[in-house]
């Protein structure tokens, strides 16, 4: 046999086994059952949560056994101090517990000769709203009222989870507090939602503050329809993804035996004009590396005919780009 030959079959039998190996070794999983390890895992986090974190606004009652007058209410400040009398400095508020703000206090009225055996306690008496945004690619955008410590994964369960065209992370953005320190910069994490969901390390699944805005970016879908063992949407990992026709026929696990391949087609929307354009695509010769592979962008639809082809295509330009109504959308998995 020859060797052109030969790499044709190759090419051939790996896009009806259903993928190349770099593609083999994905599990593909539809948004909902992600966003269902999203509510277990937010879930089992929550139960390990600790006491309300102190934040900034929040009015705290802190009294001093004995000591009515250093007892008081006092506001915390936009950058999370408070102030007492008679101690030298403010007091870092933001942040902590109110145990932990007992503690530091106590420390303080004895190391600066105050009072020699303290005993503070600190009570949140008007816990202010403490909004966390939460934008992008979520089935449900909010603003979430954190009035406990709250992890990434919380805020991404209650905002319903992922949309089907979510990408592969989440940026939280963290305002700068300036009130301090003028050189102050905002924060930005970019974290891999894989990461995420399945290294259960704390890294990743951050606690959020007050004024923190978590953005899941969209990455869009490309669509395989038509004599393909496993027609759906699939979902880029990012807006840098490249996808091609072979790699989509490969997440669709491969052509039926009733495929046209040499008939294949890319329906298209330019999304200046609106304007809906067909590619003709000889997937037969792609396989055998005898045309150049196609590269695939957001909203593109791959429509590979059987042996009805004509009568389907003819029917496809009619129904255009809603061909994809009711498919189901597949992401990469663990």
């Amino acid at each position: 046999m020859h060797s052109k030959s030969l790499r044709v079959l190759v090419v051939i039998a790996l896009l009806g086994a259903g993928m190349p190996a770099t593609v083999a070794q994905q599990k593909l999983e539809t948004p909902e059952q992600t966003n269902q390890r999203i509510r277990e895992l937010a879930s089992a986090f929550q139960a390990r949560g600790g006491d309300y974190q102190i934040g900034s606004g929040d009015l705290l009652r802190i009294e001093v056994f004995d000591v009515p007058d250093l007892s008081r209410e006092v506001r915390v400040s936009e950058s999370g101090y408070i102030s007492l009398p008679l101690l030298p400095v403010r007091v870092r508020a933001g942040g902590l517990t109110a145990f932990q703000l007992e503690e530091k206090l106590a420390e303080l009225l004895q190391v600066n000769g105050l009072v020699r055996n303290p005993q503070v306690t600190v009570f949140v008496k008007e816990q202010r709203s403490q909004p966390i945004t939460v934008i992008g690619a979520v089935r449900s955008p909010l603003v979430y009222q954190a009035i406990r410590q709250t992890t990434l994964l919380e805020v991404l369960s209650q905002a319903g989870g992922i949309a089907d065209d979510a990408g592969s992370v989440v940026i939280v953005t963290r305002p700068a507090v300036t009130e301090d320190d003028a050189s102050a910069q905002a924060q930005t994490f970019v974290i891999k939602l894989r990461d995420l969901l399945e290294s259960g390390d704390p890294r990743y699944n951050i606690p959020l503050q007050g004024g923190d805005v978590v953005s899941v970016p969209r990455a869009g879908i490309v669509y395989v329809v038509g004599a393909v063992e496993q027609p759906g949407g699939f979902v880029l990992q990012s807006d840098s993804e490249e996808m091609t026709v072979l790699k989509a026929v490969a997440l669709a696990r491969g052509l039926l035996g009733t495929a046209r391949p040499s008939d294949a087609v890319v329906l298209r929307k330019d999304p200046a004009s609106g304007q809906k354009r067909e590619i003709e695509v000889d997937l037969k010769k792609v396989m055998a590396r005898q045309a150049e592979d196609i590269r695939l962008y957001p909203n593109d639809i791959l429509f590979v005919p059987d042996s009805t082809g004509k009568k389907a295509l003819r029917r496809l330009g009619e129904v255009g780009l809603a061909i994809t109504s009711g498919l189901v959308i597949l992401r990469a998995g663990r």
